[in-house]
């Protein structure tokens, strides 16, 4: 004879009959998972939002270029953001600040199975995702709400210091270059203007515009008046000297024509020379100063959209969930041990079996 069909209908009797065991099996699940559900620790959620940016737009090269620093949440910035935050050294970092050794009833510091307890749980209640608005969203769990709110932000911090040291010796290097650059200009600077001056003294010209319109009017005005002398008998010897210390070197005149005409070419370039270093010099200092600032300013590299505040209401655990999943569950098993038990009654050999 093949054994009988079980169906859903025909539990009712079994059920029935059982009852009792039922009903108790499930109020004992009541109570049990009523008292493990009191003595969970109330859990508490925090969750800091921050926008990752380029660290590129805060380079000190960049930003004397006339770079701007831009919102962006490109793809390569969220994933290196949320590599960062997920990494053993910044979560190492953020045990030993907290010292969630104690926290967490873990043990002693330095003991591996209590330094890999202590990781293991700090990894689970951290949660870092990228959302759909492109932003991250950095979330701590703790029964300490206002330690999980403070862990939170300093988990945004450090991420910030960390994506900011990835480009910090780079930058170092660029602003050593712009102080080389500003050094070497200085010097050249001081060199062509000694240059210049020295030029300026060797030759008698202080001004080439001003100074070519004196000597002009100059020699006009004594050659007339020798002129004049030769022709009405006048002092032509000393308008003679005068003229010759106007147009001679050995004229005795610090101002004359030879020397204007031969340091005319030098003084130019000398002049034309000291006026580009000077520009480049200023342009150099600015931008020196400029990457200097940017670098002690330790620009931020995340945008926080939000910070994160102590939480005014538990996540979990959810009491009632627990207390009636327990009680289903139990139920649910109850009926299955009753069930393979009635099966087992019926085809044990010599049960007695309905006609």
């Amino acid at each position: 004879m093949s054994a009988p069909s079980f169906s859903l209908v025909g539990l009712g009797p079994i059920i029935n009959r059982w009852k009792y065991f039922v009903a108790g099996a499930v109020a004992l699940a009541a109570v049990v998972s009523i008292v493990v559900a009191l003595l969970l620790p109330n859990m508490y959620r925090s969750t800091a939002i921050f926008i990752p940016t380029n660290p590129q737009t805060t380079d000190p090269d960049r930003l004397v270029d006339g770079g701007k620093l831009e919102l962006s949440g490109r793809a390569e910035d969220l994933d290196r953001a949320i590599t960062i935050g997920e990494s053993q050294p910044v979560a190492e970092l953020v045990i030993k600040k907290f010292k969630l050794h104690e926290h967490y009833k873990a043990g002693t510091p330095g003991d591996d199975v209590a330094d890999n307890a202590v990781l293991s749980e700090f990894t689970s209640n951290l949660d870092i995702v990228h959302n759909e608005r492109d932003a991250i969203e950095l979330t701590f769990i703790d029964k300490d709400k206002n330690l999980a709110a403070r862990i939170a932000n300093t988990l945004v911090q450090v991420i910030d210091s960390v994506n900011q040291q990835l480009t910090l010796e780079n930058r170092r290097q660029v602003l050593n270059l712009y102080r080389q650059r500003y050094d070497y200009l200085s010097t050249s600077y001081e060199r062509s203007r000694r240059e210049l001056v020295g030029a300026r003294h060797r030759y008698g010209i202080f001004g080439l515009e001003m100074q070519g319109r004196y000597m002009v009017k100059q020699l006009i005005e004594t050659e007339a008046a020798l002129r004049k002398a030769e022709a009405s008998g006048g002092d032509v010897a000393g308008l003679k000297r005068s003229l010759r210390g106007l147009t001679r070197a050995d004229g005795g005149n610090l101002i004359n024509l030879e020397s204007y005409v031969a340091g005319t070419d030098s003084l130019a370039m000398f002049t034309t020379r000291v006026a580009d270093l000077q520009s480049r010099l200023i342009a150099a200092r600015s931008a020196y100063e400029t990457a200097e600032l940017s670098i002690k300013g330790r620009l931020s590299s995340v945008y926080l959209v939000q910070k994160a505040y102590p939480a005014t209401k538990k996540f979990k655990p959810v009491r009632s969930l627990i207390v009636l999943g327990s009680m289903l569950l139990t139920f649910a098993l109850s009926i299955v041990f009753i069930a393979l038990l009635e099966l087992y009654r019926y085809n044990r050999p010599g049960a007695v079996r309905p006609a």
